[in-house]
């Protein structure tokens, strides 16, 4: 895997998905030049003695306490001390790679006052394999994502918790290990770290690219329920989406149809008298249609909070130092809860799919996709499970960005949730790709009751890949085992790699 390139041009999602993925990180060749100079401006107003808030004042509702030039550097590392009161599990690592590389990202646009060893001293902890442990809650994701950004400081100055190599130890035991010493903080420079919504858009990026996946694997596992039920490819034929006008649903109807082409089970049925399919079927292009773009709207936020200088205050040209809201994260909050809409409908969709798929009367397939019902109960709690995360991802879904609690002494009296908005996407994800790995199962068992007519080539590859490590269900047996199969590999791209199309285009 290519390294990504960090400095001042902005990074595009493909590089974003890189860096999610596990790619690593190069620095522009000029990247120390713009640190400098507002390096420079913060060093010029400490030594003026100019009062500035966050150089050499106290924070949030202590900003109107002056701070004496002797303490600035404590003052710095106190903060992080002070801040470093997350809670609850870990972030897993690939989430904590991909807040370091956007908090290095964020310090490279010139614009923070600290110091080229800051970002230096981050790049190394990436290069030699030092991961701070952060806790994932804590975060009201404003004034930026500061307990778990201060849990990532505070393994730069030597303290907290870091993983080396998988193993859990105190900071300065990895630094060493690794070959590094701890940073002495300059003025700003703790704020600077602090400041910022690099844990919330980590977060949410991953999730994003989940949900691509998610959304991309539901086009292949709905177009095979379309053809397990006999239904109609006339629903995705593109003079009907033309005259509508939105570009997400044109696509996914072009997808589906290139999805069913060449299926001998359609032409079995073309003369089969029937009007209409139920929507989950023929309104794919719509539901998911409008999904896709909410994502698409989702991937332009984010791309742009990833590049973006988000701590506080920022330094400009002329000796300016201005402090602004920049930390706020309500983009981010709002671009999670639009994800959150399009998870829960994917999952919601393929859910009616799977209950039309056991339901003969709809379907007109054996009662719960299994010979001998009766003594075989089949799919029937198979789908029971869809049902039930479906309607937890409902709850989830409620948007997390109209919730604000005060906090700092009402300093900070509107906050994003952000945070909590990224994170419950992973617990929503979990949900909607074990209901599209269950639509799997039910699907390629449904195609299998239209032998000897064959689906399409590519659904053909669908249903194979499944069979590779699921066989076809005969009679009852042990079936949580299936779906966590199917759930594995449809996580790995097993379906996301048929469609071929760039859905974020």
């Amino acid at each position: 895997m290519t390294d990504v390139e960090l400095g001042r041009l902005p990074l595009p999602l493909a590089a974003l998905r890189a860096l999610a993925a596990g790619a690593g990180i190069v620095l522009a060749p000029d990247w120390p030049r713009a640190l400098e100079a507002s390096a420079a401006t913060i060093a010029g107003i400490v030594a003026s003695g100019r009062v500035v808030y966050g150089v050499n004042t106290g924070f949030g509702a202590l900003a109107t306490t002056t701070i004496p030039a002797e303490q600035l550097s404590e003052l710095q590392r106190r903060l992080v001390l002070s801040h470093s009161a997350g809670t609850g599990a870990e972030l897993p690592p690939a989430i904590v790679r991909l807040i370091l590389s956007l908090k290095i990202n964020g310090l490279l646009k010139g614009f923070s006052g600290v110091r080229p060893a800051v970002v230096q001293a981050l790049h190394d902890l990436l290069a030699r394999g030092v991961l701070p442990c952060i806790p994932e809650k804590g975060s009201v994701g404003a004034s930026g994502d500061l307990a778990p950004l201060a849990h990532l400081a505070a393994v730069l100055i030597g303290e907290g918790e870091a993983r080396l190599a998988g193993e859990r130890m105190p900071a300065g035991d990895a630094l060493r290990r690794a070959g590094l010493a701890p940073l002495a903080l300059a003025p700003k420079e703790g704020l600077a770290l602090l400041n910022g919504t690099q844990v919330s858009t980590a977060i949410a990026l991953a999730a994003l690219f989940r949900a691509e996946n998610g959304l991309a694997s539901a086009l292949v596992t709905g177009a095979l329920a379309v053809d397990a039920a006999k239904g109609s490819d006339t629903p995705f034929d593109p003079r009907i989406h033309a005259v509508r006008g939105h570009r997400g649903q044109s696509l996914v109807a072009a997808i589906q149809r290139r999805l069913l082409a060449g299926s001998r089970i359609r032409e079995s049925h073309l003369d089969c008298g029937r009007v209409q399919d139920p929507y989950s079927l023929r309104c794919q292009p719509q539901v998911i249609g409008a999904c896709l773009d909410a994502i698409r709207h989702a991937a332009e936020i984010l791309v742009i909070e990833a590049n973006a200088a988000s701590d506080n205050p920022l330094v400009f040209e002329g000796d300016a130092v201005l402090s602004g809201g920049n930390f706020h994260a309500e983009p981010v909050a709002f671009a999670a809860d639009h994800l959150a809409l399009a998870i829960a409908e994917i999952g919601a969709l393929s859910e009616r799919r799977i209950a039309l798929l056991t339901d003969p009367a709809l379907s007109r397939l054996p009662a719960f996709l299994v010979v001998n019902p009766g003594i075989n109960s089949g799919f029937m709690i198979a789908h029971v499970t869809a049902a039930a995360l479906a309607s937890a991802n409902k709850s989830l879904a409620h948007p997390a960005s109209v919730d604000s609690l005060p906090t700092s002494a009402n300093q900070e009296d509107h906050v994003s949730m952000a945070t909590h908005a990224a994170r419950r996407l992973h617990d929503m994800l979990d949900n909607t790709e074990t209901i599209l790995a269950i639509e799997w199962l039910a699907a390629a068992q449904g195609i299998e009751f239209h032998a000897p007519h064959q689906t399409s080539p590519p659904l053909r590859e669908a249903h194979d890949r499944l069979r590779e490590i699921v066989p076809s269900f005969v009679e009852d047996r042990y079936l949580a085992p299936d779906i966590a199969a199917a759930l594995a590999k449809l996580r790995e791209g097993a379906l996301r790699t048929l469609v071929t199309e760039d859905i974020l285009s």
